[in-house]
C-alpha cells in the first residue's frame, strides 16, 4: 500500500530535525502550570485504572513525556512515525518501550490500551483524516479507557514552514482546527469528552492551546 504523502513528509522532516527538536523541546517539568496540571490529572487517572492495559504515547517524539508519565507510575510506552525520533527515545530511556508506527493504522490490538496520550501530535494530520485517527483511538482503547489530547488550535489555518528547529528543512504542514470541531470529531468516533481546557496565547505559547480528556464508554453503558 502506498504511504500517504503527508506521512512521508512528517517522517522525513522529523528524522531531519530529531536532534535539534530534542534539544529545544522542554522537559515536561518545565511546562506552564496548567499544562503540567493536565498531564498530572491524566497520570492520576491512569494510576487508578482498572489494569486493562498500558498507556500509549502516540507521536512520542524523543520520549520525554513518555518518560515523565512512567516516572509518575504510569505503564507508558511510545509510538512515533519517525524512526530517528524512536532511536533518540530508545537511547535516552532504554528501560522503556518505543515503536515506529502511524496513528492512522496502529499495529496494536483492539481494546488493548488503558489510555492514550496524543500530546501535540495530531496537528500534522489533514482534517479529512482525523476521523480515521480518532477511530483508531477508539478501537485500541479498552472499554472505560481514557484519552488525553492536547495541541494548538485555530480557525482552519494551514502552516507550511520551510525550516524549523534551528533552520533545518522541513516539508510538513500543520493544520490548526477549531477546538469545537475537534471535540465533535472525538464524540463522533465514540469517545465521550469529559473535560476541555482552552488556553489563550501567553506564558511562552504563541498560539491557543486546547486540551481534551475523553473516555471510551464501558461496555455496559
Amino acid at each position: 500500500m502506498t504511504e500517504p504523502s503527508y506521512l512521508t513528509a512528517v517522517r522525513e522532516s522529523y528524522d531531519t530535525v530529531a536532534a535539534a527538536y530534542t534539544e529545544r523541546v522542554p522537559d515536561p517539568r518545565e511546562l506552564d502550570p496548567l499544562s503540567r496540571a493536565m498531564l498530572g490529572a491524566f497520570a492520576e487517572l491512569m494510576q487508578g485504572g482498572g489494569g486493562r492495559g498500558p498507556v500509549a504515547d502516540l507521536g512520542c517524539g524523543p520520549g520525554k513525556v513518555t518518560a515523565y508519565l512512567a516516572g509518575l507510575g504510569v505503564p507508558a510506552f511510545g509510538v512515533d512515525v519517525s524512526p530517528r525520533m524512536v532511536e533518540v527515545a530508545r537511547e535516552a530511556y532504554p528501560e522503556l518501550r518505543f515503536l515506529v508506527g502511524s496513528m492512522t493504522a496502529l499495529e496494536l490490538e483492539d481494546g488493548g490500551l488503558e489510555g492514550i496520550l496524543a500530546y501535540y501530535s495530531t496537528h500534522h494530520t489533514p482534517p479529512e483524516l482525523l476521523p480515521t485517527v480518532f477511530a483508531e483511538f477508539h478501537r485500541t482503547l479498552a472499554p472505560g479507557g481514557r484519552l488525553f489530547m492536547a495541541g494548538y488550535v485555530g480557525d482552519g489555518e494551514r502552516l507550511r514552514p520551510d525550516t524549523a528547529y534551528g533552520g533545518h528543512p522541513v516539508s510538513f504542514t500543520s493544520y490548526l482546527q477549531p477546538a469545537d470541531q475537534l471535540a465533535e470529531l472525538l464524540e463522533q468516533a465514540g469517545l465521550v469528552v469529559t473535560a476541555r481546557l482552552v488556553q489563550a496565547p501567553g506564558g511562552g505559547a504563541k498560539r491557543t492551546v486546547a486540551s481534551f480528556l475523553a473516555q471510551k464508554p464501558d461496555a455496559g453503558s
